[in-house]
């Protein structure tokens, strides 16, 4: 008796007494139906909550168990504004944020009284100068992508692969629209070349999924006549093929039912309102013989305008199975878009997030690697995406063998992101990752065009500097003999140092080869251009 009245079921208890009392007093004091109509809203609850069997919290605490759900839906919210540290990169940090947001601002992004990283720890990565440094003249890094008169001089910082869908009607328009203003380029992502791009007009890299999403036929196959006529259009820069996804390699891309609207639908060729989950591989090649032919395919239906792939890197002798096929072949791919397992995704399962693929920097040195030692990688640029946000950043990431970064989730910062990381649910409250009008009516496209425009900008400005204080005068100068990391407290070593090293062209030489990244070393002679996978029997 004691814990009904005091304890568990005390609301339930004590709303169902208020409840039955104002109603015998209604009919004298007929004023009191202001407290019986509350009292018996709550009693409803209550008593919902008690008689339930779906969640045993709510019939054990009926109504006050609400509150535990209220506070565990808030917590997210909570721990990034009040508990959260500065430094605590979940995914990313408030000081990364406010940095981006700061740029994004035309506010500048110093920092008072000193730096808040902590030198003396493990993995601490820093980049040396010079006494001796340069100066450059603009901070307008350019890397010719692709040859012929469709080559496109590729910035050093794009947008990565923003599918509509994913994001809002109006975040597209304001990404790609800020592309055309700060002369860079936007990824399309796999939701295909939609209107909003368009409207921005900036350069688009249109990305081609195992969904083949706008250029498919009703059967959900490749459809060369309506491929041709969205790639030759003078917006679209170049191709790209997406292999696999850093968030989710493996799997294929999702766009939960909340999100296909009839418009998504239309633009992607499927059904409104059902789950567009993409197949985990593509129908158009099985092997790197078949895939190189579908690069050339897609050269001559867009024009000759550069093709490349995109990929997370997986089993080693998959990636070199495509460069000893290019060899063989002479059939180059323009550029290989490395996409890091620590990238962002609108959804995935939290095992494939966390677990699967490899991480950026180690994926980009075995490719870099990889082109060098097959003597491909003055004709095949690399491109890099994953936890990528600062000017020192692109700097460390092109010292490892890229030549330009793509960002998305910072971009999506400078036009309002505030990473409450509802991206999935079609609730996003900035209006950003949705497809509910009412929330995105909320973007002015004009003003966020100009703040991604100027963090683009701004991050140039910094990393212009950074090249400066060097001594080099472009990002390609950069080496892995520029960045140092610190393994332990008493060791430091060059990147040069603790990453394998490739010689140009030394996987082509006869005889005894003396090749120091072990991945090449082990699979070079056991792939072929008829499988993915290393010769039956080779290992």
């Amino acid at each position: 008796m004691k814990e009904i009245i005091w304890g568990r079921y005390s609301l339930l208890v004590y709303t169902g007494i208020l409840t039955l009392f104002s109603l015998v007093l209604l009919f004298y004091i007929p004023a009191l139906i202001l407290f019986f109509l509350p009292s018996a809203v709550l009693f409803a609850i209550c008593l919902k909550d008690f008689l339930q069997k779906k969640r045993s919290v709510l019939s054990n605490f009926p109504l006050l168990g609400r509150f535990r759900f209220f506070l565990e839906s808030i917590r997210p919210e909570l721990r990034q504004y009040y508990w959260e540290s500065d430094d605590d990169e979940v995914p990313y940090s408030r000081n990364q944020r406010s940095m981006v947001y700061q740029r994004s601002k035309n506010e500048g992004g110093v920092r008072p009284f000193g730096s808040l990283e902590k030198f003396y720890e493990n993995d601490f990565v820093w980049l040396n100068h010079s006494i001796s440094p340069s100066n450059i003249k603009s901070q307008n890094f350019r890397t010719k992508v692709g040859v012929g008169k469709n080559a496109y001089e590729m910035s050093v910082l794009n947008i990565s692969g923003t599918s509509f869908g994913a994001i809002s009607p109006p975040a597209i328009t304001s990404l790609n629209k800020a592309a055309s203003i700060g002369g860079f380029a936007h990824n399309t992502g796999e939701g295909s070349l939609s209107s909003y791009h368009e409207d921005g007009g900036g350069d688009a890299i249109w990305q081609i999924s195992t969904g083949y999403f706008g250029c498919r036929d009703k059967k959900g196959n490749f459809c060369s006549k309506t491929f041709s006529e969205k790639a030759k259009k003078n917006q679209v820069k170049m191709i790209e093929i997406k292999l696999s996804q850093g968030a989710k390699p493996g799997h294929g891309g999702m766009l939960l039912a909340p999100k296909v609207t009839p418009e998504i639908a239309k633009t992607r060729g499927i059904a409104i309102g059902v789950d567009c989950i993409s197949p985990s591989h593509h129908k158009e090649f099985s092997n790197p013989i078949e895939l190189l032919n579908f690069v050339e395919k897609l050269k001559k239906l867009s024009g000759n305008k550069p093709v490349g792939i995109k990929m997370c890197v997986g089993h080693p002798w998959e990636l070199i199975s495509i460069v000893k096929t290019m060899v063989q072949t002479k059939k180059i791919i323009d550029f290989i878009t490395v996409d890091g397992s620590e990238g962002g995704t609108g959804a995935a399962p939290v095992e494939f997030t966390d677990h699967i693929g490899c991480p950026l920097k180690d994926a980009l040195v075995f490719v870099d690697n990889a082109l060098i030692g097959a003597n491909l990688r003055d004709r095949v640029k690399i491109g890099a995406s994953g936890k990528v946000v600062s000017a020192f950043d692109i700097a460390h990431i092109c010292a490892l063998g890229a030549d330009w970064v793509n960002m998305a989730r910072p971009f999506m910062f400078s036009i309002g992101c505030i990473q409450c990381r509802s991206c999935h649910t079609g609730e996003c409250p900035t209006g950003i990752a949705t497809m509910d009008p009412m929330r995105y009516r909320a973007i002015d496209i004009e003003d966020r065009s100009i703040r991604a425009a100027n963090f683009h900008k701004n991050t140039l400005f910094v990393l212009k500097e950074l090249l400066e204080s060097v001594g080099v005068n472009h990002p390609c100068e950069l080496n892995r003999r520029h960045i140092v990391r610190r393994l332990s407290e008493s060791e430091i070593r060059l990147a040069d140092q603790i990453y394998p090293r490739a010689e140009k062209g030394e996987l082509l030489k006869k005889g005894k080869k003396n090749i120091l990244d072990p991945r090449l070393n082990v699979y070079w002679n056991k792939v072929s251009s008829k499988s993915f996978n290393y010769l039956p029997g080779s290992i």
